[in-house]
């Protein structure tokens, strides 16, 4: 493993492991309390230094979301959901869609690799998404976490199938054709015509120029996070929760 942000949070992870595995076993009070709070500010300080040295704050992801990602990002890996250990992507759905709210990071270079629009379901709202569905037909966008699988040719051009890996709110994503692909309404000069960005029937589209070298960076087993800043999904996470 090259990067040094993901070895600290394997080490960290080990150690809650190792601090917490006894716990099973052990009698009330047998262990200190103050323990956990150390781990968990340990990974909250390796987290903020990664957040900080790959200059997101900047690029105008929220810190949660980038949260919210990595403690999804380690779990997966750990249990074997994702293949490609190296690529996040985050689809910051907090943000209006006049920004560019979709970030491609690279771990091991510790580098943002692409920042772009994204947009979100018709059904979510307009400017922003507030409403949220995994159910088919709906048109809106799911938020959680995916994980991409192969490429095809579709009515969108070039595309990329994504896995809902979250049950009751995401995994209907294959069944609704959820996928990435390019779109004319997901650009700046949409936004200047019409004020806000164009929306999908729940798919997180990308600017048409820029949808070969996104998915042929993203493809074949990487993670990608759609975050909401919505309490209901953060309350129903097994995956953040866990």
């Amino acid at each position: 493993m090259k990067n040094p942000i993901l070895k600290k949070l394997l080490f960290l992870f080990m150690v809650f492991l190792g601090i917490h595995f006894p716990l099973l076993f052990a009698k009330p009070g047998h262990f200190s309390n103050t323990l956990p709070a150390k781990e968990n500010s340990a990974v909250s300080d390796t987290i903020s230094s990664a957040y900080d040295k790959i200059g997101l704050e900047a690029a105008g992801l929220s810190k949660m979301a980038f949260e919210s990602a990595l403690k999804g990002f380690e779990k997966l890996r750990s249990i074997g959901k994702i293949s490609n250990s190296h690529i996040v992507t985050i689809a910051d759905f907090s943000k209006s869609s006049t920004l560019k709210r979709l970030f491609v990071i690279d771990m091991d270079q510790e580098k943002l690799l692409f920042n772009t629009y994204v947009a979100h379901g018709q059904g979510s709202g307009e400017e922003y998404a507030r409403k949220f569905s995994n159910v088919p037909e709906s048109f809106k966008s799911s938020p959680g976490f995916y994980c991409t699988t192969t490429t095809y040719e579709g009515k969108h051009g070039y595309s990329l199938k994504l896995e809902g890996l979250e049950p009751g709110i995401n995994d209907n994503a294959s069944e609704r054709a959820i996928v990435i692909h390019g779109a004319d309404y997901v650009s700046s000069q949409y936004i200047r015509d019409h004020g806000i960005l164009g929306r999908s029937w729940g798919c997180p589209a990308v600017p048409q120029s820029l949808k070969k070298p996104i998915i042929n960076t993203i493809k074949n087993g990487s993670m990608v996070f759609i975050y909401s800043g919505n309490k209901a999904y953060l309350e129903k996470s097994k995956i953040l929760k866990g």
